[in-house]
């Protein structure tokens, strides 16, 4: 018989979570785009910088771009921790995707607003 000891892990569920409101969040993102999009005036310079000149928008897009690391983040962890066996290689690789990871959302955070 497997004695199974709980250790207070929620085994994969914050994660399984996490990955589902994160594309919730990005799907309802790429939908208001969508809409703004396919409104029927020409997409220009000027009408870009409009629609990214309302506080909402630039809310909207930070709120993507976080989903979007952590979405990125939980699967790429999950994808190493499953393919990757070499202990000292995964961390390495980890900490490199986490420090990429960050410096796409610093990026984002200095394009939204500087």
């Amino acid at each position: 018989m497997v004695n199974r000891v709980i250790t207070g892990a929620h085994y994969g569920l914050r994660d399984w979570l996490a990955q589902r409101i994160t594309a919730a969040i990005m799907a309802a993102y790429t939908l208001i785009l969508a809409a703004v999009l396919l409104s029927g005036q020409p997409i220009s310079y000027a009408i870009w910088r409009e629609l990214f000149a309302h506080g909402w928008m630039r809310v909207a897009t930070l709120l993507f771009a976080a989903s979007l690391v952590w979405h990125a983040w939980v699967g790429m962890r999950d994808i190493l921790m499953d393919y990757v066996h070499a202990t000292g290689l995964r961390l390495a690789l980890e900490v490199l995707t986490l420090v990429v990871l960050a410096g796409y959302f610093g990026w984002t955070v200095q394009i939204l607003w500087r």
